[in-house]
């Protein structure tokens, strides 16, 4: 092509989140996700400068609304980005939901540390303050441009972006951006994170689209999904041996998708009166606003889902589940003398309401922690995934003395053999390059190896800040 294409990555490059990619070609910049770093020892790459001027990117594309995909997007706003934001319908409204609770969160948080940090006299390693306000998530939102899946959308003469259902989360899309120059074209396709086939609520993610360039994620690239088959069944082998404890059942969350894919879970069981009739508490205002982006769009959930709501038997309404969204409805489970199931975000326990949760449980034996998807590197999940003896909670040290279950069947990334299978539409038509992200060193280099070996692809692992020119 006459003019070349460049690609930066700017986020989730040798590690799971802050997905960042920034396109340029023909003169125009396009930044692919615009999420938030939640790894411990990233996170001050959230407050660095952005590497360009916000107000020099014409327009942003997202995959989905998961924070570490979206997150970064009201600081990008409120550093002069005033493009249109490019994603899906439902993500456009998730985001609002998620990117409200964020900077709310936000404030909460900086005005603890700030208070703590003052007694301590310690400093941290980025600003104790809020990355943005709710004012810039409004300005946020009043951006957000939504387009149907299938449906192209031209981003400027030269440039078209196509969304297609990525099976993720309720909204999700692979993103596929074609460049013309004359006579010539180019494709590449940002998979965003790929959903897993045949599981509930959701359809399946579409196979890849041909390119000439592929951006794949690498979550679980180096990983099987042991005991899918059966995680209806471990999920009731731990609610009732820890009823029989009397203890509480603890379920770090992310509140868009995966409480709902427990919800369903749990209902099933009650109705088939697999597990005791306890308490459920879905404690999170922000997937109580998600069950209502559910109920208004029954035409992109599976056949399966579907029969269910338009029913009236939707999985999301039965009589044991409860969900809390005052700050006081919270604090009373708590006081619960009876074993419940509490289900609270976030997933990865770097804020929100599981942190009280867990201050209330993780000390105890009775009680269980259980985590139902991936826990990045640096979070407080993935410390206690890995059999911490000791965390620290509100300026607090905490023995952890309850048990700790990782229920991988909840995973709504694609394993290894799944990421594979989801290629499978090349042939011989093999990509020119293949670039694999969104996933820790290993992971991601072990996946490089296996496109290579199984697949005859050219790939690598790019680095944090890795500049490629695309011919």
């Amino acid at each position: 092509m006459s003019n070349y294409m460049k690609l930066t990555f700017l986020g989730a490059a040798e590690n799971v989140t802050g997905s960042r990619y920034l396109l340029e070609t023909n003169g125009t910049r396009i930044l692919v996700d615009c999420g938030m770093y939640q790894e411990r020892d990233l996170k001050h790459r959230n407050w660095d400068p952005f590497p360009v001027f916000p107000n020099s990117i014409a327009a942003v594309v997202l995959t989905h609304a998961h924070i570490d995909h979206c997150g970064y997007l009201p600081r990008l706003v409120r550093d002069g980005f005033k493009g249109p934001v490019y994603c899906t319908q439902v993500s456009a409204e998730i985001a609002k939901i998620v990117l409200e609770d964020s900077a709310k969160l936000q404030a909460e948080d900086a005005a603890f540390k700030l208070k703590r940090h003052n007694k301590e006299k310690r400093k941290g390693p980025y600003p104790v303050e809020p990355l943005y306000s709710l004012t810039d998530v409004q300005t946020t939102c009043s951006l957000l441009a939504p387009v149907k899946y299938g449906e192209t959308t031209c981003l400027d003469d030269s440039t078209e972006v196509t969304f297609l259902e990525a099976g993720h989360i309720l909204g999700s899309a692979i993103v596929k951006v074609k460049v013309r120059d004359g006579n010539q074209e180019r494709t590449i396709v940002f998979s965003g994170d790929v959903g897993r086939r045949n599981r509930p609520i959701l359809r399946d993610p579409v196979m890849c689209p041909p390119c000439d360039y592929l951006l794949i994620e690498s979550t679980y690239g180096a990983r099987l999904h042991e005991g899918t088959d059966n995680t209806a069944e471990q999920l009731a082998e731990v609610i009732k041996s820890t009823h029989e404890r009397a203890g509480n059942i603890v379920i770090p969350s992310f509140a868009v998708e995966r409480s709902h894919e427990i919800l369903y879970f749990l209902n099933d069981l009650l109705r088939k009166d697999l597990i005791p009739h306890l308490p459920v508490f879905l404690d999170s205002p922000m997937a109580a606003k998600v069950v209502e982006v559910f109920k208004h769009h029954i035409e992109i959930v599976d056949e399966d889902m579907a029969i269910l709501m338009r029913a009236h038997h939707s999985p999301f309404e039965f009589p044991e589940l409860q969900i809390t969204v005052t700050v006081e409805q919270s604090k009373a489970i708590n006081h619960m003398k009876e074993t419940a199931i509490i289900i609270a975000g976030s997933g990865m326990c770097t804020g929100g309401r599981i942190k009280h949760h867990l201050a209330n449980n993780i000390a105890g034996e009775k009680s269980t922690i259980l985590f139902a998807g991936y826990q990045a590197v640096g979070t407080l999940g993935r410390l206690i995934a890995d059999g911490a003896k000791e965390v620290r909670l509100f300026g607090k040290q905490y023995p952890v003395r309850a048990r700790v279950i990782q229920v991988h069947g909840f995973s709504a990334h694609a394993d290894r053999n799944e990421l594979l299978e989801w290629l499978a539409g090349f042939d011989g038509n093999k990509p020119r390059h293949t670039f694999v992200v969104h996933g820790e060193p290993d992971s991601a280099r072990t996946f490089c190896d296996t496109l290579e070996r199984e697949k005859g692809f050219s790939a690598s692992v790019p680095r944090y800040g890795e500049e490629v020119v695309l011919d």
